[in-house]
């Protein structure tokens, strides 16, 4: 026992990088949905950092990764906000906008009180600007083992992945396909695996990852290896509160999974438990102390 933990102790610790988007969002929480020229009154507001990328890598974090989010922020009021929020979940943050004040998203986000499903209106990356990482930049980083992309920052997107897929040993590369975007046609062939909506179809003549995940609500998740052999992984019943955030949970525990050495289907089974975690808990991180638990 003493030894096993010992050697533990040894390991390195995993080091994974999440690269895309990063907003600021704020949430209410209603028990009615707002109608035409209807102002309603929230029972709960939170604000926090959200994205796919960013809050992929605060779950990594709270798993004990060393999560590393190459983003944009820049240095006005709201980035300040989102990176504070980051930092304090124990996110390390390179932001390629340092020293701009850029349109950083502000997320309008409402979670209905009765069924925890979520509506939000954001501008994503579209109104930020175009960024770009140079191989000689990332050589500053800490060496990845596991990389998420989510493909917001389009030039972003592609540099880390040229840059991560010349590194000896190469990293595992994880793509966060949400949903279809022309990117993701110079993505795919050079992701390990893809984790998709059940709505995420390619066009043809795309180059396909090695190995695929295609989630379905509170049905089952689907995947494929690399080796061609096929599975689904139950998700199980729970009392939804907030579903705000699980793709991105379900994302970050499939990364750390997969960067841990675990095969895709026991990699999925420990994102499903951790997304189904996320969902029973109010608020964008009051279920993080949960998950440490």
């Amino acid at each position: 026992m003493l030894e096993a933990a010992a050697t533990d102790r040894q390991k390195p610790r995993l080091t994974c990088w999440f690269a895309g988007l990063t907003t600021l969002d704020v949430i209410h929480r209603s028990t009615v949905r707002p109608g035409p020229n209807q102002k309603i009154t929230a029972v709960r507001q939170d604000v926090s950092a959200g994205g796919p990328a960013a809050n992929a890598a605060v779950t990594a974090a709270t798993l004990g990764a060393r999560a590393l989010l190459v983003s944009a922020l820049g240095s006005g009021p709201v980035g300040s906000a989102a990176r504070g929020d980051l930092e304090r979940h124990g996110v390390e943050v390179h932001d390629v906008a340092a020293g701009e004040e850029i349109s950083l998203a502000v997320s309008a986000v409402v979670v209905d009180d009765a069924t925890g499903d979520r509506s939000v209106v954001s501008p994503d990356a579209t109104l930020a600007g175009t960024f770009d990482v140079t191989p000689d930049v990332l050589d500053t980083l800490p060496r990845p083992d596991v990389v998420l992309l989510d493909g917001h920052h389009p030039g972003l997107a592609r540099s880390v992945l040229a840059y991560v897929r010349a590194l000896d040993p190469r990293p595992l590369v994880v793509l966060d396909a949400g949903r279809w975007r022309p990117v993701f046609a110079d993505l795919l062939g050079g992701a390990d695996v893809t984790a998709a909506s059940a709505d995420f179809y390619p066009p043809e003549g795309v180059d396909r990852s090695r190995a695929t995940v295609a989630t379905h609500g509170p049905d089952p998740v689907t995947w494929c290896d690399e080796s061609g052999r096929r599975g689904t992984t139950t998700v199980p019943t729970v009392d939804v509160r907030d579903t705000l955030g699980a793709g991105d949970a379900f994302h970050g525990a499939l990364a750390v999974a997969l960067g841990r050495g675990a095969d895709l289907e026991a990699a999925v089974e420990e994102a499903v438990r951790v997304a189904s975690l996320r969902v029973q808990h109010v608020g964008p991180r009051s279920w993080l102390e949960h998950l440490c638990a």
